[in-house]
């Protein structure tokens, strides 16, 4: 039975958990404030504080305590020359845990541990938490918009009104003057068709067409000739 037994176990078994210790003082002596789990925060606190109290002492054996705590050298070395020096007037209280909100996923409580002189960076703003109920107010439904006025339709017309608009529209037209400008040559009058020009148009088509005639005529008679005269000679050899 583990009954008031101090320290959490954090469901890992004793060389995980060490080292998990080991991992996160190291990490907050270097970069003085980390964000981890409420948990993990107080259980680190009391050894961080330690490896801070060694290096407000700076001799060589406090050195040697801490080296075999913290995984870095460098960090070590920033424990005995920065944070020791800074802390040397302080009997303790070296920390700060700031709660947050919880974690999203598993809802686990957050906090932030820093050093108390931690100024280069600004505080850990804390989550704005609503703890009341909402108000009325708020779940009164917003006043609906007022509905857009509609403008009454124009009356229409008289036809009466409608044609003596248009009676004058027409007499601003006519009463225009004509700007003086490029304007486009009149189109020639077509051509008047008349009895006595289509004959003519008829008989000079005959006339072509009888010319035409002659012409192949004599084409072909001059074409047939020199047949004619060879024939003539062989039947004069062959009566000879």
């Amino acid at each position: 039975m583990r009954h008031r037994v101090s320290g959490r176990h954090l469901g890992r078994d004793t060389a995980h958990r060490t080292a998990l210790y080991r991992n996160l003082v190291t990490d907050l002596l270097r970069y003085e404030r980390i964000t981890t789990t409420q948990a993990k925060a107080k259980e680190i606190r009391p050894m961080a504080e330690k490896i801070i109290t060694l290096g407000r002492r700076g001799d060589l054996h406090a050195r040697r305590l801490a080296a075999r705590f913290v995984y870095d050298p460098k960090v070590v070395k920033k424990v005995f020359d920065e944070i020791g020096p800074r802390m040397k007037e302080r009997p303790g209280g070296y920390l700060r845990i700031t709660s947050l909100e919880a974690r999203k996923g598993d809802g686990a409580a957050m906090a932030s541990i820093e050093l108390v002189d931690f100024v280069d960076a600004p505080p850990t703003p804390r989550p704005q938490r609503m703890t009341a109920s909402p108000s009325a107010a708020n779940l009164a439904p917003a006043p609906l918009a007022p509905a857009p006025a509609v403008e009454p339709a124009a009356e229409e017309e008289a036809p009466t009104d409608v044609m003596d608009r248009m009676v004058d529209a027409r007499e601003d037209v006519a009463e225009v003057p004509e700007t003086g400008g490029t304007e486009e040559p009149p189109a020639p009058p077509a051509a008047e068709v008349t009895p006595d020009s289509e004959a003519s148009a008829e008989a000079a088509m005959e006339r072509e067409n009888q010319a035409a005639e002659a012409a192949d005529e004599a084409a072909a008679e001059a074409q047939a000739k020199p047949a004619n005269q060879g024939m003539d000679q062989e039947s004069q050899s062959d009566r000879s």
